[in-house]
Order: structure tokens, then sequence, then C-alpha cells
């Protein structure tokens, strides 16, 4: 397995912090994000400490878990991995979302680094990069528009 990359990135107008107000809870995807089901935080965990895992369940049944690896709201941003079940044939996937100044307000970037043989990139960048990732931007731009 070869290590990846993936981003997507968008800029706002807005504020870095205005946007991080609206994105920065670990535990708070959904209220932003349309496609993404609403999380429950596992073992009554802080979402703001490192190690906290966010479930995310559909009819009751857990699609996705994420740890959060490490955080820095002065700096705008996160940084999390996937936990099982994986969705995909992916390995060390560790993901960040920041936020950063730009001319026109703030860039939202969205990133993954991860280990995946040559076929999995295509299921990788539609379903990471397109549906999860350019989703949830798409949703920042008409928030911010």
């Amino acid at each position: 397995m070869n290590t990846r990359t993936l981003v997507r990135s968008t800029v706002l107008a807005a504020t870095p912090g205005q946007v991080w107000a609206a994105i920065g809870d670990f535990g708070g995807l959904a209220r932003w994000h349309p496609h993404v089901p609403p999380s429950t935080i596992e073992d009554d965990a802080d979402p703001e400490d490192p190690g906290a895992v966010r479930a995310f369940a559909i009819d009751g049944k857990v699609v996705a878990r994420e740890r959060l690896l490490d955080r820095d709201p002065e700096a705008h941003w996160y940084r999390y991995t996937l936990l099982d079940p994986l969705v995909l044939p992916v390995g060390d996937y560790v993901a960040t979302i920041a936020v950063h100044p730009h001319a026109d307000g703030a860039e939202v970037r969205w990133s993954a680094v991860y280990q995946g043989p040559d076929e999995v990139v295509p299921q990788v960048e539609s379903l990471f990069g397109d549906s999860t990732y350019g989703t949830g931007l798409d949703a920042l731009r008409a928030r911010f528009a």
C-alpha cells in the first residue's frame, strides 16, 4: 500500500473565527454537514479532548467511528482518524479540518493522508473527497454566502 493524500478546500466570505465557531466542535459535524448523521461521543468523553470518539449511527447501527487525535482551537484546526467499521479498505487514515485566513475571508481546508492500494483511490476520492468533504464545503459556502 502507498501513502495517499486527499484535499478539498473552499474560500468563504467570513472571518476564520466565524467559520470555526460553526465547524470547530468535533461532536457537532451533523450541525453543519447535511449528509452526515448525528454522532454521539462515546463513554461520555469531552468532545474537545484528544482521544474522544464520535460514533455515527443510522437506525441504531453504528456506521462510522472517528477518534480525535488533537486540536488547536486558537489556530482553528482538529485532526482525527478513522476507526472500525471502515467503509473502504484504507489504513492509517488521518484527516484534518482547518480554517486559515484568506484575502477574501477564510479558507477551509479538509485533507487526509492514508495508506491504500491504487484501486481504492477513486473510491476514496468519490466517497470522502466529493461526497463527504465536498458536500460539507458546499454547505459552508451556502451558509456563509
